[in-house]
């Protein structure tokens, strides 16, 4: 007989047994963090190529940010051994904030000038998005390596 608190905590999010929060964020994490290198190109260069792709890799991170979350807000509500884990809870309030800014950041470059939003806000967003995922990253991987969330350790 096993105990418990040294059983798997499976995701419920999952394609055959494989679970999708951390399969889907990536790809946002990588657009959000591409965009500080693209805000800040923009800003060396003055070069509007960079803050267009700064709208599109905002857009991206944003929204692919929010998909990725439904898959690991569904683990977070209805796997109890997660909503257990105060750890789970803050890493989603930080993802929450983190997707808020990156959402408000997306909004403000929409329009005929997505440079004209880069400087101070979209850069200043930019930057603490980075920040709140690097927090929520550290918190992932807290869950992942320390209470061994989504993994399956038996044989």
């Amino acid at each position: 007989m096993t105990d418990a608190a040294s059983d798997p905590i499976l995701s419920r999010a999952a394609i055959a047994g494989h679970p999708l929060h951390p399969m889907l964020i990536h790809f946002p994490v990588a657009a959000l963090v591409g965009l500080v290198g693209a805000d800040a190109a923009f800003l060396h260069t003055d070069d509007p190529f960079w803050s267009r792709a700064g709208l599109w890799l905002s857009g991206v991170g944003a929204a692919g940010g929010w998909v990725a979350s439904m898959a690991g807000l569904i683990d977070l509500l209805t796997v109890r051994r997660i909503r257990r884990l105060v750890t789970a809870w803050a890493h989603a309030l930080i993802a929450v904030m983190m997707l808020s800014i990156a959402s408000l950041n997306w909004s403000l470059r929409w329009g005929d000038d997505p440079g004209a939003a880069v400087a101070p806000w979209g850069a200043a967003m930019t930057l603490l998005t980075a920040a709140f995922i690097a927090v929520a990253a550290y918190l992932g991987g807290r869950l992942v390596y320390e209470k061994a969330v989504a993994v399956d350790t038996t044989d």
